[in-house]
């Protein structure tokens, strides 16, 4: 409560007299005026980024991919960003948030980031149609900064390719990660959760080259 609040409060209650009935009426004006003082706090909002460039290369796979939406759970559906530490206990910030949920932040880094290697014919994301060869979905775990003597960003999530046709899961990969966070601020968090993403697409990507290599898509 911040001082203007308590002054308020204090003139109103000075003015009330000594009427049980107005001290309560000065009292709810009062805590009407404290609650409208913080209910003006700007809420920020925090965006990793995505390559502008996107292009098919001359020696691309000829594979064809869609990107579905990832499974999370519902601290991960909502967009305030979470905090925790090396223990069961986690919580969200109410000013800070991101500009996106963090499920569709990673879908949409993801497909972005894949389309613009050019390693692949094409990349999608939305509904599966004949076109498609092969589906990517996966389960995110972690998206979430994390306290203690060393801050962190967090990223842990599972990513599994299925053939369209069959059905069959063809490829899998774990990602984890904890990217240091330089400083205790928001944006610096924001900053190594950035980076973390960035770093998992190019596992993602090299996993993906590595596959196709092996078996070349049909």
């Amino acid at each position: 409560m911040n001082i203007d609040c308590l002054d308020a409060r204090a003139k109103l209650s000075a003015r009330s007299g000594a009427s049980k009935f107005f001290r309560s009426l000065a009292g709810l004006a009062a805590l009407a005026l404290c609650a409208g003082c913080g209910s003006s706090r700007p809420i920020k909002y925090y965006q990793i980024t995505y390559p502008t460039n996107s292009f098919v290369a001359q020696d691309a796979i000829d594979a064809t991919l869609v990107v579905t939406p990832f499974e999370a759970s519902h601290l991960y559906l909502d967009n305030r960003i979470v905090y925790g530490f090396d223990s069961p206990e986690m919580g969200t910030y109410q000013y800070q948030r991101w500009a996106d949920p963090p499920m569709e932040m990673l879908q949409n880094a993801l497909v972005r980031g894949l389309r613009s290697s050019g390693r692949f014919k094409g990349v999608y994301t939305g509904r599966t149609s004949s076109a498609t060869q092969f589906i990517l979905g996966g389960r995110l775990y972690d998206f979430r900064e994390i306290d203690g003597p060393a801050i962190m960003a967090r990223l842990r999530f599972d990513i599994v390719m299925r053939d369209r046709k069959s059905g069959a899961v063809v490829w899998t990969h774990s990602y984890s990660y904890d990217e240091p966070v330089p400083e205790k601020t928001v944006v610096a968090v924001a900053t190594a959760m950035d980076k973390n993403v960035q770093r998992s697409i190019q596992e993602i990507e090299a996993g993906l080259t590595d596959y196709f290599r092996v078996h070349p898509a049909q």
